[in-house]
Formats: structure tokens, sequence, C-alpha cells
């Protein structure tokens, strides 16, 4: 009994995390635009007791943009805005968040960074960052926390 209560707790564990840590010393894997094209479309979700939208363009001049809103009790809460880049052979995604009146949070001249850490036909691993195919018309994302360092899964369909 003992060993079945140790797998079950080992496997469950192991599967909670969605997502990985970016390592300096190994650099990012080389990618493009077109390992994560699978992304692109309009998505629609529950989470952070609201609405959430999310839409993703198609590739051009080496960047897919994005726009996010949280939309709580039919009230904007916030947006973001940002891309994933080809750059050096590899890519990164970069976003800002904008409150109800698009002031954004961060500095003008500051972003926050996710560098990729792997990339698959289902998966792309960014930083503590992690978008996850489950069809053509579902996906989840799962994102750190860094105040928390709590794992969030959001689940998005077209």
């Amino acid at each position: 009994m003992k060993k079945l209560v140790v797998f079950l707790l080992f496997t469950t564990l192991g599967f909670a995390q969605n997502t990985l840590n970016y390592n300096d010393e190994k650099g990012s894997p080389k990618a493009t635009l077109q390992d994560v094209k699978w992304i692109v479309g309009n998505w629609t979700g529950e989470a952070l007791g609201g609405i959430c939208q999310e839409t993703w363009s198609e590739p051009i001049g080496n960047t897919m943009m994005f726009n996010f809103k949280l939309v709580v009790d039919e009230k904007v809460v916030f947006y973001e805005l940002g891309h994933i880049i080809e750059k050096d052979k590899t890519l990164l995604l970069q976003l800002k968040h904008f409150d109800v009146d698009l002031k954004g949070w961060e500095k003008a001249e500051v972003s926050e960074n996710f560098e990729l850490v792997k990339v698959t036909p289902t998966h792309a691993y960014f930083d503590k960052f992690t978008f996850e195919k489950i069809s053509d018309n579902e996906i989840n994302l799962y994102v750190v926390f860094e105040e928390s360092g709590k794992e969030m899964k959001f689940n998005f369909k077209k």
C-alpha cells in the first residue's frame, strides 16, 4: 500500500509542473516561427475570475504578435501586448502589460522577456511560460507568477 501511495504521489508531482526554467549555460535551441505557428488564432477562456481573450497573428516580419484582454464583471481589468520574435536563430517571447486606460505597467523601455527553452510539435516552452497544443481548436498556457512562484493554467478554445 505504501508503494502505491508513493507512486501516486510521485506521478502526481511529476505531472504537476508544466513549465521549464531557462538555463543560461544551455541557451535556447534553434527554432523559427513555423515551429509555433499552431498558436495563431482567436482564443477565449476563463481564468483569473473572468473571461480571457487572446489573439495571435500569422507570422510576418519575423514576429507573431498577440494581444490579451481580461474582462471581469463586464469590465476590462488589464491588457497585454507582445510577440514571439525570431532572434539569433531562436525565438523570444516578449510582452508588456497595460491597465484599462492603456497606461503601461512596465517602464516604456522595458518588456518582460521569456527565452525559449524547448520546442516540440505540440509544446513551446519559454522560461516559466508554456504553450501546449491540445487540438487545432484548443490550447493551454501555463504561466509561473513571479510573486507567488505558482504555476497557473489557462485553457483557451477557438
